[in-house]
């Protein structure tokens, strides 16, 4: 019977149970793309005997285009129901100019004598019909040659060389001691490891407008504004493998102020009474050098001072709490005074 009048078609439709199952479980799957669900339900009910009007009323399509789809498919079976590869307007520009243009765009503008810092669209294009690659081309049609491309000439990161010539082995006993080991033997249950850094010049910038917090339709707003209350430092100690952290604020970094929160460590337990105490530093001015080991190491018994290789302070483990710091506590800047920022941190 055909169903809901309209003609019977020529291109009959008969389905294996197989085939049915896999139409029906298509039309079922929520990842399926739209126009694919709509030619297997356009073969389902061909194969039930509805018309192609009916087919079309049933699914809110055009008539001719249920009419195609149930061609195809009687024709063709499944690889009927695919899209068909589409000719094209033929490639404008050879491969070996979208090759070149690309490498134009990984190159520093600076060394085409072009007065740039990175290359934009615009400024790309210009460059490439300036030298003659190419008579005209659009900044639509660059933005598609370099997306498609794995690199991404208008990304950037930064990087630092390390120079220290002991490197490896400076960083080797840091890593170790993270493990727990130092010269290839295991720490005892007495000995720890404590990172330690200073977050310098931390200020005090009083909005000029108070911040507002989210509301409706509205993300918090922070004035540009600001006056500045002054800056202080803030320095801290974290146990490595027991999540304790030390902190406390001063006004500024240097050798003392370095030396109370060694203080502030070293004068509690278990560190007072602990077989070792190691305390791995960056090469900064407060800590720096064979005269700090013998400061610290002749104030405090028990302690190992143990310096990263030079610019390796990524290597120290309390970096990623001053980070912490920054994101969750200082950022956005809104401190009516110093007193506030420091009531902040040592809440925090």
């Amino acid at each position: 019977m055909v169903a809901g009048g309209g003609g019977r078609s020529p291109f009959g439709i008969t389905l294996t149970a197989s085939q049915r199952k896999f139409l029906k479980r298509l039309v079922g799957k929520p990842t399926a793309q739209q126009r694919q669900v709509t030619r297997a339900r356009i073969v389902l009910l061909a194969s039930v005997g509805w018309a192609n009007q009916a087919i079309a009323r049933k699914l809110g399509i055009a008539p001719n285009t249920a009419c195609k789809w149930r061609k195809r498919f009687s024709e063709e079976g499944f690889a009927g129901l695919g899209d068909r590869k589409r000719p094209g307007r033929p490639r404008v520009f050879p491969a070996a100019v979208v090759t070149q243009a690309k490498a134009i765009a990984c190159e520093l503008p600076c060394a085409r004598g072009v007065p740039l810092g990175r290359w934009s669209l615009a400024d790309l294009r210009a460059e490439l019909i300036a030298s003659g690659l190419v008579g005209e081309v659009s900044t639509t049609t660059l933005w598609r040659w370099l997306d498609a491309d794995p690199i991404k000439p208008w990304r950037h990161r930064s990087w630092i060389f390390p120079r220290d010539p002991d490197f490896a082995a400076k960083a080797g006993v840091v890593l170790d001691l993270y493990e727990r080991r130092f010269d290839g033997q295991p720490l005892g249950t007495d000995e720890y490891v404590i990172s330690a850094d200073e977050k310098t010049s931390i200020q005090a910038r009083c909005r000029c407008h108070p911040t507002l917090p989210p509301a409706t339709s509205r993300v918090m707003r922070v004035e540009h504004e600001y006056e500045r209350r002054g800056a202080l430092a803030y320095l801290a100690a974290w146990d490595v493998h027991h999540a304790r952290l030390f902190g406390r604020c001063e006004p500024a970094t240097g050798i003392a102020p370095f030396g109370r929160l060694v203080e502030q460590v070293m004068g509690v337990e278990p560190y007072a009474s602990a077989e070792r105490v190691f305390w791995v530093v960056d090469n900064g001015s407060s800590h720096r050098g064979q005269a700090s080991v013998d400061r610290l190491e002749s104030r405090w018994r028990n302690l190992r001072l143990i310096h990263l290789p030079i610019h390796a302070s990524w290597l120290n483990q309390v970096e990623i709490y001053c980070s912490v710091i920054q994101r969750k506590v200082l950022s956005p800047n809104d401190f009516l005074d110093l007193a506030e920022v420091e009531q902040r941190l040592l809440g925090f």
